[in-house]
């Protein structure tokens, strides 16, 4: 997928860089793997906004997509790549040689045509879904799981991708595409490759209207607000607020959230913000 400059006949095409959809086989998605998604618009079971910057956006159907990879040592043959309104990658139809379809996260270069497989059996090619353990150093993957039989949890976002960097005997190192590295067991499976759509990065939508059609409200910044509604509110004119922090007074620019008793620290081989 590549981009494109847009020629500026209106004020909403003049900053505009859209997405070229060169990469889309198929407009007509899987009727048997659509279900209806409904849009709650940051809002809880009591009614109660409990997520700002939501609502509205275009009607969406949901794709059922495929995480787990659970059809093993059957050969799948890939049908379309299509367009998903709920995710930044593209998806693949994937039809196994049993007649079942389901749908996966494209890897970048996967083509309509190739083959691809799950399980132990599988070789560490595109596309293919294995065990990390079965995996030479220095494989690229993506859709991570992080708990064994859970299906990929991370690494899932347009031209993300991660990296194995060490293995030992229970458990395996991956180097995240936050600079993190962190430890998972070694029968938790991964997907080789780059996620599709690497070109998303790109992309700027050009004014606020494209913005909303994705249900994503505008963001008021909290100096312009009155006190009552934010700790950086109020004051003559331009006040600068004093120190940036949350509506709920949590500081930002730089104070560690994370709690140091959290489970999953020990996994953790390097932090992201370390050198």
């Amino acid at each position: 997928m590549a981009t494109r400059k847009l020629k500026p006949t209106t004020p909403g095409t003049r900053h505009r860089i859209a997405p070229v959809f060169d990469d889309i086989t198929t407009d007509k998605p899987e009727r048997s793997l659509l279900t209806s998604i409904k849009n709650k618009g940051g809002r809880n079971n009591r009614g109660r906004m409990t997520v700002r910057h939501q609502g509205g956006g275009h009607k969406r159907r949901y794709r059922i997509i495929d995480f787990k990879r659970y059809k093993t040592d059957i050969p799948a043959k890939v049908k379309t790549i299509e367009y998903d309104p709920n995710r930044t990658a593209r998806i693949a139809l994937i039809a196994y040689a049993d007649g079942v379809k389901t749908y996966i996260i494209a890897p970048d270069k996967l083509q309509v045509g190739d083959t691809i497989m799950n399980g132990e059996k599988a070789a560490p090619e595109t596309g293919n879904c294995l065990p990390m353990k079965n995996m030479p150093l220095g494989t690229v993957i993506h859709n991570i799981e992080m708990t064994p039989g859970k299906g990929g949890q991370i690494v899932r976002s347009a031209g993300t991708n991660a990296q194995l960097v060490a293995k030992t005997e229970r458990y395996v190192t991956v180097k995240l595409p936050s600079g993190e590295m962190r430890m998972f067991l070694n029968n938790c499976v991964a997907t080789v490759g780059t996620v599709s759509n690497p070109d998303h990065m790109n992309v700027t939508l050009g004014k606020a209207g494209r913005s909303r059609w994705l249900g994503i409200r505008p963001s008021v910044r909290g100096v312009v607000m009155n006190p009552v509604d934010h700790p950086m509110g109020g004051g003559e004119g331009k006040a600068s607020g004093g120190l940036p922090r949350s509506p709920w007074g949590q500081y930002a620019k730089g104070k560690k959230t994370r709690s140091p008793k959290k489970m999953s620290s020990k996994f953790i081989v390097r932090k992201r913000n370390e050198k």
